[in-house]
């Protein structure tokens, strides 16, 4: 088989700036082995709408590819938070299916945490797509869930010495939803008038733009994560503008729906949702 290359990807400034063709092949490639893996593309973006993402200053990234006869076959993604204080990495490794078993999959391991080490970081944790299968189970320590332990990418993990923590689940809802309205009655009852539902399009408004900031930041530590031991991730009114940015910089529309507690005039719950300018494509 012939010998297959690893290097670190040029991120591009725009879409037609330099090293956009491999960047959007790497992206392919993401958006294939995901759909193989979650037997749906509803979680596909395009490479235009993930560029601005990889120029997030609060969340750096780096990629490696692996080329083999000069067409990108695989991609390693490596992800911190900035700071001299973040002591941890997120990591992926994705290889399409007619190129597994060559190696390509542990030589992009090997080199991203080759980068890792020369940060250096403290601890690495890597969320990956597992089809479900019949046969032996290996259980979540802490949390819920189990996945098959024949697994290929499970047994990959494993002998390098990646520990199981929990399951993440993730739910389809088909539209429209019947009986909404009577759905959001009922629940606006329950909570009575002390909440107050608040939704915005694009840019956060101003007067949110602080709460939205704090419950960015809580909602780094309070979400459930076993014993992942996540670590803090603090969001300002800067990094809210930001975000804002990039999103309308991807072409997707962002749609926030907030909870306000009236007495005190602050949000205390909300949710993000990343809407595709195609109506045959799935809400995120």
């Amino acid at each position: 088989m012939p010998a297959f290359t690893i290097k670190e990807l040029t991120i591009p400034t725009s879409i037609d700036g330099a090293g956009w063709t491999d960047f959007a092949r790497a992206v392919g490639v993401g958006n294939t082995v995901e759909a193989i893996t979650y037997g749906t593309t509803d979680l596909a973006y395009t490479a235009e709408e993930q560029l601005p993402h990889f120029h997030n200053r609060f969340e750096p990234r780096r990629v490696l590819v692996a080329r083999l006869r000069g067409e990108i076959v695989g991609r390693g993604v490596y992800e911190t938070l900035a700071g001299d204080d973040s002591d941890t990495a997120w990591v992926n490794i994705e290889v399409l299916p007619a190129h597994r078993g060559a190696g390509i999959g542990k030589a992009l391991a090997d080199g991203i945490e080759a980068l890792v080490r020369a940060d250096p970081k403290a601890k690495i944790i890597a969320y990956i797509g597992v089809q479900d299968a019949a046969g032996e189970r290996l259980t979540a320590p802490t949390g819920f869930g189990s996945v098959p332990l024949r697994n290929r990418d499970v047994k990959f993990l494993l002998a390098r010495g990646y520990s199981f923590e929990q399951v993440e689940r993730m739910s389809r809802l088909a539209l429209p939803v019947a009986g909404l309205d009577s759905l959001v009655a009922s629940a606006s009852a329950a909570s009575g008038p002390d909440y107050r539902v608040i939704t915005w399009h694009g840019r956060t408004p101003e007067r949110w733009q602080s709460d939205l900031a704090m419950l960015g930041t809580r909602m780094s530590t309070d979400a459930p994560t076993a014993g992942l031991e996540e670590p803090e991730d603090v969001w300002t009114v800067e990094r809210i503008i930001e975000a804002d940015d990039r999103m309308q910089v991807s072409g997707l529309d962002r749609l926030v729906t907030a909870i306000e507690y009236v007495p005190t005039n602050s949000l205390v719950g909300f949710t993000v949702l990343a809407v595709p300018p195609s109506t045959s494509r799935a809400v995120a």
